[in-house]
């Protein structure tokens, strides 16, 4: 059978824009030869709506659109995801559900079992779970349909207890010739081979072939990944298409022939690169900017983050600013300097000392008698925040905030000043990957100066500011934050790790007592398996030791 796969790039609430999607991609793949389409989870509405289904008309207005899509469904069926209200006054108000169209009608729907209700995920805030996947029989064949959570049922994983019904399971007593799985699977790194073994478990299982397709883009924190996979009734991928772009693609389930994009599989630093980059441009693009402005420091995290900026916009659309203090060392002005020129970006130097001076004169009256400390030393990262926003609202272009997880962790960064911003882009990636990520930029040729990557990293806050004056080295750091944040590891577990006992209580009281910074930090793209966002909910105040 000959399956057309539509992993279309939507936005949330943008009922319009992705009924045109819905449509051009639908006639699209009928005119290659479909005989059957299949679109991504909620992709009426895009994922995840969350509370805009509490709206008034929003549940109403996403079936209108549906039907508005449904009249343009010819003989070849289109399986689609939408909201569902639940007419009946038993359970959560609505269904996540997707719809089995054919000639300008809703035939069958199908509604998803599972719901997750963990990390980023809060469906059962929301959606009533189907008690059993539906089957569809269509010329001469069998189709179950499954929506996303309903395939991850195995027992290794870490949220598959929370499950005492498996529609896998169920399906594969129903001599099914096909599983579909309508998806909205947000990536993080280390999660597609995990996702390409479910699929492939699930097509043993039905000893039938699986067509998972899976959204793609960028929505608020969330980036997802897209790679939809094809395989055979042996669970032998027959078809892989590509990451972190929108494709829509043709599958023969009975050619023997695979069809891998090629950027289907690829190294983990060029997954995190274009996840990054996808994420970026469609935060700031959905939110209606097209131009971004970042202040170059001439350190390691706003020079990666400046390389995502250029590659998810263009050149002309990047704008790099140096705001050096009087105690901004030589390299770091000629690191950011270079770094620009080697983008070709346009770059401004605004030197702070005037300000900082004026901040520091009127505040004096204050501050006598009191001893110099960390507040001289952030009056320098708050003058930079004040500029940086200014030109922000002067240009309409989004500011991006350039600290990494490792910093955000453990509060080393400055509210109001380097953490004002619209987005956070390389907030969630450890800094001995935004290392890693530097040196894989620089694969082929000196884009990011050699100097700012072998440099010690420094806030340069102080004179010959070092961040292992108050800091682990990193690649310490990094694992214990891991331990922490990642798995939930309290801080003997970390110590019987092997990591010291007073580093493990200094990190974890640091973590802990930030917390409230975090909650104020510009929203980030969510690369790991636990984020700071949505997906962790910490108190602010709270008194648990671990």
């Amino acid at each position: 059978m000959k399956i057309g796969i539509a992993q279309i790039n939507t936005t949330v609430g943008d009922l319009t824009g992705n009924k045109l999607k819905i449509i051009n991609a639908y006639n699209q793949l009928v005119s290659d030869g479909a005989q059957l389409v299949i679109f991504p989870e909620l992709v009426v509405t895009g994922y995840p709506p969350r509370d805009l289904l509490f709206k008034s008309k929003f549940v109403s207005d996403n079936k209108t659109t549906l039907d508005e899509i449904v009249a343009k469904i010819s003989s070849v069926p289109a399986v689609i995801g939408f909201i569902e209200k639940n007419d009946s006054r038993e359970g959560r108000p609505f269904f996540n559900s997707a719809a089995w169209c054919i000639n300008g009608k809703i035939e069958t729907i199908g509604r998803k079992c599972l719901l997750p209700t963990y990390d980023v995920f809060d469906e059962d805030r929301y959606f009533e779970a189907a008690r059993e996947p539906t089957i569809i029989e269509y010329g001469n064949k069998k189709f179950g349909i499954t929506i996303c959570e309903d395939i991850w049922t195995q027992t290794e994983l870490p949220h598959s207890e929370r499950y005492s019904f498996d529609p896998v399971e169920y399906l594969s007593n129903k001599n099914i010739d096909f599983l579909l799985n309508l998806s909205a699977s947000p990536w993080h790194y280390g999660k597609y081979s995990m996702r390409e073994e479910l699929v492939q478990s699930a097509a043993k299982k039905c000893n039938c072939p699986v067509i998972y397709c899976n959204a793609v883009g960028g929505n608020d924190e969330l980036i997802f990944d897209g790679h939809s996979v094809v395989t055979n009734s042996k669970g032998e991928v027959i078809a892989g298409v590509t990451g972190f772009s929108e494709d829509l693609i043709l599958v023969d389930t009975e050619d023997t022939s695979p069809v891998i994009s090629p950027k289907f599989q690829q190294d983990e630093l060029a997954d995190i690169y274009d996840a990054l980059v996808l994420g970026l441009r469609d935060y700031a693009q959905k939110c209606g900017f097209n131009k971004v402005l970042l202040g170059l420091s001439g350190g390691i995290d706003s020079a990666v983050t400046v390389v995502l900026a250029v590659e998810a916009f263009g050149k002309e659309n990047v704008i790099g600013v140096s705001l050096p203090s009087s105690i901004s060392s030589d390299h770091s002005r000629s690191d950011a300097k270079i770094l620009a020129n080697n983008l070709e970006i346009e770059f401004h130097t605004i030197p702070i000392s005037d300000v900082v001076a004026s901040a520091t004169q009127t505040l004096a009256p204050i501050f006598e008698g009191l001893k110099k400390d960390v507040t001289e030393e952030n009056l320098q990262a708050r003058s930079r925040g004040v500029l940086l926003m200014a030109m922000s609202n002067k240009f309409n272009a989004l500011l991006l905030t350039t600290g990494n997880k490792s910093e955000l962790a453990v509060g080393y960064c400055t509210l109001y000043g380097d953490m004002c911003g619209g987005l956070a882009v390389i907030s969630d990636l450890p800094k001995i990957k935004v290392y890693n990520l530097a040196r894989w930029i620089n694969r082929d040729n000196e884009v990011i100066p050699w100097n700012t990557i072998d440099k010690p990293p420094s806030a340069e806050l102080r004179p010959d500011q070092k961040d292992e004056d108050s800091l682990p080295p990193y690649e310490i750091l990094d694992e214990i934050l891991r331990l922490y944040i990642e798995e939930g590891k309290s801080s003997r577990e970390i110590i019987d790790h092997g990591f010291e006992e007073i580093i493990v209580r200094d990190i974890v009281r640091k973590v802990d007592l930030n917390e409230y910074k975090r909650k104020q930090a510009a929203p980030g793209l969510k690369i790991t398996p636990l984020a700071f966002g949505v997906g962790r909910r910490i108190p602010i105040v709270q008194k648990y030791v671990s």
